[in-house]
């Protein structure tokens, strides 16, 4: 006889409070006490029935991990850059979760193990390595470090090749760079909200710090980074709108920090150095952004000449300065390109992609005066690329692609671009990949995913592990919605704040139009996204659960309104340019109308599983807890609502290869059970 399972009853606790004439109640706020034995307990309650519900598809979870391996070489070898005399590579080994850093000079015969996550992380059950800054002399090595995924980085500095090591700061690191003289290292740390906020200067020989910068809006948050050029190391100080750039020349870190040029609300600058003065990419008159030019000496904004003028078509969105060239990453019709710029005679080249529906981006280049330009190149159904660009030949030369086993072939995906115009008028792009031997006439199975935030593009992207639902029938589709940076700032603009619903109904338009045109139907469609994506497909299953099968929410963003009203915890207050104060009346109503938390109703809901970290620092577990919590109280319906929790990482799952592939199994196996695709 079948064994019934019942999900965990989580008891709900008076708590109420006021807000602009409002009670609001939080009968769940309980599940907020991290260090509570009765939290831990259910939280543990809930894991088990996960696992219970589960077990059925224990065989599949096997079978696509098997697939997963099956595809990869587990031991590979990365591209190799320079950094002054010595080229530096990754590997990773058959059995290892974590990649080894080396570093090789050409007289040597064999590598030098730089850091090996595998041994730094022995006995941890989580680990991530934050940044890692090569001292200038090629003597030592400075990195950051995560065991908690709380990202709460310790800063160490390690001999290369020797066994010393150090470490300068326990926690709140965020960023550092190491001045030119290789004695000096400016470090950012954060205060008790994460916000990244002091920049100290240590000496590492005699370990004496001194404050550089301290910023006090706590809209702001700040950064350090050098120039390419080896001239200046720069502060960079910036809210989601607005930006302000100091600097100090490299070789004199014991002077004060210039400011380059005045914050104004709403400007954005960012600074790169070339060999006649400094390149700024800035918003100034430029809703996408324009390049100008500054001399050295008196840099304020009066000074600023354009060399690339802003352009109503095209959005810029970086630029890398080296020596006698510029590589500008531009966005056109909604997806990236690279272009490069003589910048002696002002002559410009497009790279030549082999897809416009791709991901490209610059590789390690750290070399100023350089002949290549190395790139990272990918699309939906070409593997993990580096090429390498000649400046002067104008050649392109493959340096390395992923190897993708079990007969990958590329001819057998077909990728389309699909532009759905709204009724407000806004076209919003709409992407699929799948398997031409198994599209049919019929509705086909589908996931649909999005993010829709930040002005952060879901630019298209291959995955071996997708190729798993790919195979089994499934479409993989992507909706560029608003609030991401498909289409530059303004795209960003019109999906926040209190345009924020548009994201949700662009969303929802896409899902409706899938349908209409035959791609997939209500029974066979799954959507699923992560963080503000998770807040993207919750808000989406309140608003119209009727068009989904299934929902796949990861760490989602779902309890806006009480995150938001707390100041202490990490992100909110410099994310009010982003959703809005709540405890402005305006913005408290906008936000609480789609808040998915505040918004689940007695209706049928489509089959669940959300997912979250303990430890993350992002999205705070209590998020989604509750709002399961919440959903088991009100759902109307018997479909599996599931709740995982990770005990051991952060906001991206577990930090090791193999644990990460054993988490895309279980998600895949839950879509391929909700879908009727269990082979």
């Amino acid at each position: 006889m079948k064994k019934t399972i019942f999900p965990p009853s989580p008891k709900k606790t008076p708590y109420t409070y006021m807000l602009h004439g409002e009670e609001r109640s939080d009968p769940y706020r309980w599940i907020h006490n991290k260090n509570s034995k009765v939290v831990r307990a259910y939280l543990e309650a809930e894991n088990g029935y996960t696992d219970d519900m589960m077990e059925p598809s224990r065989g599949l979870q096997k079978r696509l991990f098997r697939e997963f391996l099956g595809r990869i070489n587990e031991s590979d070898e990365s591209v190799p850059y320079l950094i002054e005399d010595f080229l530096y590579f990754t590997k990773t080994k058959k059995g290892k979760q974590y990649p080894v850093l080396y570093r090789k000079s050409h007289a040597e015969k064999r590598p030098t193990v730089i850091l090996d996550l595998n041994v730094l992380s022995k006995d941890r059950p989580y680990a991530s390595l934050g940044n890692v800054e090569i001292q200038p002399g090629s003597t030592r090595v400075a990195y950051s470090i995560d065991f908690t995924g709380f990202r709460d980085f310790e800063l160490r500095l390690r001999s290369i090749g020797g066994r010393e090591e150090v470490t300068l700061y326990r926690n709140r690191v965020r960023s550092f760079a190491w001045t030119n003289d290789g004695r000096y290292l400016f470090v950012v740390l954060e205060d008790k909200a994460k916000r990244a906020y002091q920049v100290w200067r240590r000496d590492t020989e005699t370990d004496e710090v001194s404050l550089m910068y301290e910023e006090t809006d706590p809209l702001f948050s700040v950064s350090v980074a050098r120039s390419r050029s080896g001239k200046y190391l720069f502060v960079h100080s910036s809210s989601n709108t607005t930006s302000e750039v100091l600097f100090v020349p490299w070789d004199e870190p014991r002077k004060a920090l210039t400011i380059f040029s005045k914050r104004r609300s709403g400007h954005e600058y960012y600074v790169e150095h070339g060999e006649s003065g400094f390149y700024v990419l800035t918003n100034k008159k430029a809703k996408n952004f324009r390049v100008m030019f500054v001399t050295e000496g008196v840099t304020n904004e009066s000074r600023w000449v354009d060399v690339i003028p802003h352009r109503q078509d095209l959005v810029i969105d970086d630029i890398d300065v080296f020596k006698k060239h510029m590589v500008v990453e531009e966005r056109f019709q909604g997806f990236s390109r690279l272009r490069v710029v003589d910048l002696k005679t002002w002559s410009s080249q497009e790279i030549p992609l082999p897809e416009h529906l791709c991901s490209v981006s610059g590789y390690h280049n750290e070399k100023y005066d350089c002949d290549d330009y190395l790139f990272e190149y990918e699309s939906y159904t070409s593997p993990q690329s580096v090429y390498a660009y000649h400046f002067d030949s104008k050649k392109i030369t493959l340096r390395k692609q992923d190897v993708v086993k079990q007969g990958y072939r590329q001819s057998e995906y077909v990728t389309e671009l699909i532009e759905i115009q709204l009724e407000d008028q806004a076209v919003v792009p709409l992407t699929i990949v799948y398997k031409r031997s198994m599209r049919s006439a019929r509705p086909s199975p589908m996931v649909l995913t999005g993010y829709g935030a930040y002005g952060i593009p879901s630019d298209p992207y291959f995955s071996a592990t997708r190729l798993s639902l790919l195979n089994r029938g499934v479409i993989f589709a992507t909706a560029h919605v608003r609030g991401g940076g498909e289409r530059g700032e303004a795209w960003h603009d019109q999906g926040k704040m209190l345009l924020k619903r548009h994201t949700f109904t662009d969303f929802i338009a896409c899902a409706k139009h899938l349908i209409a045109t035959g791609y997939t139907d209500q029974d066979s469609l799954v959507i699923q996204g992560g963080s503000a994506g998770g807040l993207l497909v919750a808000a989406a299953a309140n608003m119209a659960p009727e068009l989904f099968c299934g929902v796949l929410a990861d760490v989602p963003f779902v309890d806006v309104v009480n995150t938001m009203l707390d100041e202490t915890l990490p992100l909110t207050i410099g994310e009010f340019e982003e959703w809005g104060n709540p405890k402005l009346k305006s913005y408290y109503k906008y936000i609480n109308s789609y808040s998915p938390y505040d918004n689940i109703v007695a209706q049928d809901y489509p089959a669940m599983l959300v997912q979250t970290s303990l430890n993350d620092s992002q999205v705070m577990y209590w998020e989604p807890v509750k709002y399961v919590a919440r959903l088991r109280e009100l759902k109307t319906d018997e479909r599996p609502l599931l709740l995982n929790i990770n005990m051991d990482a952060g906001h991206g799952g577990a930090s090791g290869r193999y644990d990460f592939l054993r988490e895309i199994a279980f998600e895949y196996a839950f879509i391929l059970g909700v879908l009727g695709l269990q082979v």
